[in-house]
Formats: structure tokens, C-alpha cells, sequence
């Protein structure tokens, strides 16, 4: 299929289903599971923490298919920042995008981060001698090293990244293979009392825990959305890549969460002294098959944990890219690589955020991490998304819409509660971090930042609001054919900065 290039901004077309959904998986599985099953056990107390990896994979498909929809009818470079720009433009000119981009210049490096942070752990199973400075300057160099390899084009980077994800696949699947081999039906279902006593305000708060920690670890299946102005036929890749990479995840952490218990005591897990608590996953090799076997693994999780954050960074950057493009965000960011066409600041920013994400994580708790950057998110991200799947079906009915979500509004109304959950017991889950706070504070220097750009820019609420339709009258990039029904050009306006419409 020949090359399309997407004029908007200047990308090309060239990642099919295969290779995105290869890079959502990668993104998706990573280290996440091989970290966190620890910490689900503790937010649990117990083997009933699989609920946990349950309730995210139920949100994470309620807010798959509204990525779904958003991607298909919006495939531009940055994901988000297209569709809030689409849907808020009208009443707020671009403080939604704005804020979006700003806070997603935080949140997605602190999720690079933890992929950091899980390959020194389990470098720490082939390496026990390891002292805690030696673990921060490998992490440092593992980031450098990330960076240098997304220095080149995308078609390289594509099919590096399916190489990573057959790793991947193999390292999960070696892990899972060996716990049902000595697998203990009496370990893994045998619960504490009150387990599941839902009438307690314990159960609640530990749930919360769980469902932070769940959708942390199936985030991810977004990330070609991310990458929209290089999908081919994104309308039809974009859906499928989505759900298909939900579903696959959601049975491959069943299998691993549900293997691990019946092979390892939970009660190991919260040991902050046993491997077990550390290198969960290097625990069931080497008590199923031996030392051997579990130093061969580990070195599979490690390439595993390099491909999660090679592929987060990859979709990541592309984000203030295209924000800058469109004045929207800070002008040098919208500046691509002359040879490898790759948006270069993005990059290197998130590359340092991640550098401090790693330390901080390292020197405090990887749970505090996962909360700050989940927090973050919500606020912009993921609620305000929620919303513009609705605004955009009423201010822009006649959209191209490839794919529509499934029975709407009910996977828009699921999402919207769990996000709710999820921020409500934030700082309940992280005594004495106050990610609420944090998060709310970072938000409120965002809507700064913001004005004293308008201000310098002259764009809303100092200067007029300027309307961009381009994707509802723009040529559709699955058909060539218009979005609408007004013709094949983008159309783009202004409306008086006290204007409401």
C-alpha cells in the first residue's frame, strides 16, 4: 500500500494493524504486571487481588471505546489533544488542549518512569549486590539509551517495536507457563475472612487501590492514538488496534495474576525482604524451574520493561508536536527532525521528566508514583474526554465517524465512575503524598501558563477564538474522500473573544 502523507503536519501513514497493536501491547503489558502484583495484593490484603486487575480491565475497555471512537474520527498526531481541542474549542478557545498537552507533559513521563524503576528491581535478582546509587545510574543510563534509540524514522522504530513485542509475548508467557505447571489450586483461592465484605469502608478504599493499580497496568491502549497522522486507514487500525490489545492483555494478566498466587504465598509478597516482593515473576521461575531459568526470564523482563517505555515515549512525544503545530502550545515544540521526521523537544523533555520521575520513584515508593501520575491524568485526560465524545456528537453530527462506541452512552457513563473512584480515593491510598493536592496544584499552574501564552499569542480570552473544523470538512485519510458534506478543505474561523457559540 503506497505511503500517505498526512499534509496537517507533515507525518506519514505507515504503521498498519499489526504493527499498532504491537505497539499498544508493548506499551500495555511492559513491566506493569511484573511490578504491581505485589501491590495488589497489599491494596487487597490477600489473593482476592485479582478483583483488582477485573474492575481495570472493565474500565479500561469502557474507556477503550471511547479512544476508539475519538481515534477514528480524529486522527491526528497528539490523541487527546486533537479531540479536546474539537470538542471545547467553541466555549473556551484552546484551554482544554492547552492543559491537556501541559499535564500530559507530566503524567505520561511518570508512567515511563515506572518501567524504570521495574527493570532495576529485577536487574536486582541477577545483580543482589547492587547498591542503591549503582540502581539509580543504570536507570540514568537505560533512559539515555531509550532516547538514543528513538533518535531515527518511524519505520525503523515500527519494526524494532514488533521485535520487543514478540519478547514480550515470550517473557509473559514463559512466566505463565511455569506456574501452571506447579500451580496449587489451595494457595491461589484460599482467602483471608472477610475478604469480600463489601458492607466495610476497608474493602472500599483497599478496591480503589486495586482498580488505581489495574488501570495503571492496562494503560497503554491508547498509545497509537497518540500516533493517529501515522496509522494507515486509522479509522479501521485505530478501533481494532484498541480493542484487540484490551482484550489480549486482560487474559494474559488474568493468567499471570491467577498463576503467581498459586505458586507464591501472598503473604511473601508483602515482605519487603523476600524476593518475592521484589521480583515476583523471578520468584515463580525459580521456584517452578530452577535458578536457571529464572535468570533466562529476567532477562526477558528487562528487554520487556525497555520495550514499554521505548513505545510510551514513542507515542508520547508526538503529543506537544502537534499542539505546537497548531499554536496551541509553546512554538519549539512543533518542530520535527530533518532527516528522521521525528518531533525532537517532545522527546528530550519527556526523556528528562522520566530521569526525575525514576529518582523520585526510586527514593520514595512506586505506589506513589502510580497515584501522582493517575491523578494528573484524570483531571484533563480522561474525564474531560468522557465528555467530548458527547459534545462531539452534537456539535459536530455530521463528523466521519468510522467507528462508533458501542451501546453509547453506557461505556461513557462506566468510565466516568471509575475515573471518579479512582481521584476520590487518591489520597486515602498515598497518606501524607497528597496527590489530589499535587495534582491540583499542577493543574492550577497549567491554567497560568496558559494565560500568559493567550496573552502572547493574543488568542482567547485576550484575543479572538478561532474555530477549527478540518477534520468535519477535511478529505477523510481511510477514503481521500471529504469528512463532511461542505467540501474537501478545512475550515477555519474566529468568533469574538466574548462570544459563546
Amino acid at each position: 500500500m503506497p505511503e500517505l502523507l498526512d499534509e496537517r503536519v507533515g507525518f506519514v501513514r505507515r504503521i498498519g494493524l499489526f504493527q499498532a497493536t504491537a505497539i499498544n501491547m508493548s506499551q500495555m503489558c511492559g513491566i506493569g504486571p511484573f511490578v504491581t502484583i505485589p501491590l495488589m495484593v497489599a491494596a487487597f490484603g490477600g489473593p482476592q487481588a485479582v478483583t483488582g486487575f477485573l474492575a481495570g480491565a472493565v474500565l479500561a475497555l469502557a474507556d477503550g471505546l471511547v479512544w476508539a471512537e475519538l481515534g477514528a474520527s480524529l486522527p491526528g498526531a497528539g490523541g487527546s489533544y486533537v479531540y479536546l481541542r474539537q470538542a471545547f474549542q467553541y466555549r473556551t478557545g484552546k484551554l482544554m488542549p492547552f492543559l491537556f498537552v501541559w499535564t500530559a507533559m507530566l503524567f505520561i513521563p511518570l508512567g515511563m518512569s515506572t518501567g524504570v524503576i521495574g527493570f532495576v528491581q529485577y536487574l536486582g535478582y541477577l545483580w543482589p549486590d547492587m547498591t542503591p546509587g549503582q540502581g539509580d545510574l543504570v536507570g540514568l543510563v537505560v533512559t539515555a539509551g531509550i532516547l538514543a534509540l528513538l533518535w531515527r524514522r518511524v519505520e525503523n522504530i515500527a519494526r524494532l517495536t514488533v521485535v520487543l513485542w514478540t519478547v514480550m509475548i515470550a517473557s509473559v508467557a514463559l512466566v505463565i507457563a511455569a506456574a501452571f505447571t506447579h500451580f496449587s489450586p489451595e494457595r491461589a483461592f484460599t482467602y483471608p475472612a472477610h475478604a469480600f465484605e463489601v458492607t466495610s469502608g476497608h474493602f472500599w478504599t483497599g478496591f480503589a487501590a486495586g482498580l488505581t493499580i489495574g488501570i495503571y497496568d492496562y494503560l497503554g491502549y491508547n498509545t497509537v492514538a497518540y500516533m493517529g497522522a501515522e496509522i494507515r486507514q486509522p479509522g479501521r487500525t485505530i478501533p481494532r488496534a484498541v480493542l484487540i490489545s484490551i482484550t489480549g492483555i486482560m487474559t494474559i494478566y488474568l493468567l499471570l495474576q491467577i498463576g503467581t498466587l498459586g505458586v507464591v504465598d501472598w503473604k511473601d509478597m508483602l515482605d519487603p525482604t523476600s524476593t518475592a516482593s521484589s521480583s515476583v515473576a523471578s520468584a515463580v521461575l525459580e521456584r517452578a524451574w530452577g535458578k536457571g531459568a529464572a535468570g533466562t526470564v529476567t532477562v526477558l523482563i528487562l528487554v520487556t520493561a525497555v520495550a514499554s517505555v521505548f513505545t510510551g515515549l514513542l507515542g508520547g512525544s508526538r503529543v506537544p508536536y502537534d499542539a505546537a503545530r497548531d499554536r496551541v502550545f509553546f512554538r519549539p515544540y512543533g518542530t520535527l527532525h530533518p532527516r528522521h521526521r521525528f518531533p525532537v523537544l517532545g522527546l528530550l523533555t519527556m526523556g528528562a521528566v522520566m530521569a526525575a520521575g525514576f529518582l523520585l520513584g526510586r527514593h520514595t515508593d512506586l505506589a506513589t508514583i502510580i497515584q501522582l501520575l493517575t491523578t494528573v491524568m484524570v483531571i484533563v485526560q480522561s474525564l474531560a474526554q468522557i465528555a467530548a465524545v458527547t459534545v462531539l456528537r452534537r456539535r459536530q453530527p455530521g463528523l466521519r465517524r468510522p467507528y462508533r462506541m458501542w451501546l453509547y452512552p453506557l461505556p461513557s457513563l462506566v468510565g466516568l465512575v471509575g475515573w471518579l473512584v479512582i481521584y476520590g480515593y487518591a489520597d486515602a491510598n498515598s497518606p501524607g503524598r497528597h496527590p489530589v493536592e499535587w495534582s491540583l496544584a499542577w493543574v492550577g499552574a497549567g491554567v497560568v501558563a496558559f494565560l500568559a501564552w493567550a496573552r502572547h499569542e493574543q488568542e482567547w480570552p485576550f484575543g479572538p477564538k478561532r474555530i477549527s473544523e478540518e477534520y468535519l470538512h477535511g478529505a477523510g485519510p481511510d477514503t481521500g474522500r471529504p469528512g463532511g458534506d461542505e467540501g474537501e478543505r478545512g475550515i477555519e474561523g474566529t468568533v469574538g473573544a466574548a462570544g459563546g457559540s
